[in-house]
């Protein structure tokens, strides 16, 4: 069922909190007790989109219906449906890191300058959806997919939001504003700054162990870049085959890594 086994977990943990999610949804009234759920579950929710992102690089399942059903509850976390990122980010920001008028992630302004963290993180987020439509048009049966499954999405949402609006706003709709927005926010640091053409110059990377263990290894950036479909898990030992191309000055060891506004 697993294409690789190191997804067991982080699967189990996402589906948890979709259940925990769903309990909360149908059994709580109270808004203060849904108030107090909905700040406690901004940074786990964070955290999923790392993984998110890592099923739309390497579908976590053999079968293509089990995708899609986990898609569903990655998107009610994230705010990203299926096959967004495999358009905007796969498709696009990996092709084109290296050249900022064409990235789909790009963080400088048509005039050459760098974007601060706050007008990045707004303009990823609140275009993420038109650009990676965009990409799509070279992908027919991906967009074909995006549109299906983020219809399919989107009126369920409607529909949570019909039968119990405030507990579908705090549990569903602002969760996924929040989650596409702080996607965008973590991504601007992986890049930003580095205006070249050689890919072991392109990215930061972060060794720290809880940092990797919280994203699936997504510190190591150059890596996943310089082999873009390889699997989460097998990413620290490609790491240590080309470090010694990284320079020192791209290599950090930070819990968090706080980009400055």
């Amino acid at each position: 069922m697993f294409r690789f086994a190191a997804d067991r977990l982080p699967v189990f943990i996402v589906l948890l909190f979709s259940i925990l999610d769903f309990t909360v949804y149908f059994l709580v009234e109270n808004i203060w007790w849904l108030l107090l759920y909905f700040l406690l579950m901004i940074i786990p929710k964070g955290i999923i989109c790392a993984w998110n992102h890592h099923h739309q690089h390497t579908p976590t399942f053999f079968l293509r219906p089990l995708n899609r059903l986990l898609e569903f509850f990655y998107a009610l976390h994230t705010g990203a449906t299926t096959n967004l990122w495999v358009l905007h980010h796969v498709l696009g920001h990996h092709r084109n890191f290296l050249d900022q008028s064409k990235d789909e992630s790009a963080w400088q302004r048509k005039d050459g300058n760098a974007m601060n963290t706050l007008e990045y993180t707004l303009t990823i987020a609140g275009t993420a959806y038109l650009r990676g439509f965009q990409v799509g048009k070279k992908f027919v049966r991906v967009q074909r997919d995006f549109i299906v499954y983020s219809t399919l999405t989107f009126l369920i949402l409607v529909l949570l939001c019909w039968y119990k609006f405030v507990p579908a706003m705090l549990l569903f709709v602002l969760p996924i504003i929040i989650s596409l927005c702080f996607t965008a926010w973590v991504t601007y640091d992986h890049h930003s700054g580095l205006d070249t053409d050689d890919q072991y110059l392109a990215s930061y990377n972060n060794i720290n162990r809880l940092f990797n263990i919280l994203t699936g290894n997504l510190g190591y950036h150059t890596a996943h870049h310089f082999h873009q479909g390889l699997h989460w898990s097998k990413l620290p030992e490609l790491h240590e085959e080309i470090k010694h191309q990284i320079p020192d000055n791209l290599i950090r060891n930070e819990v968090f890594v706080f980009t400055e506004a």
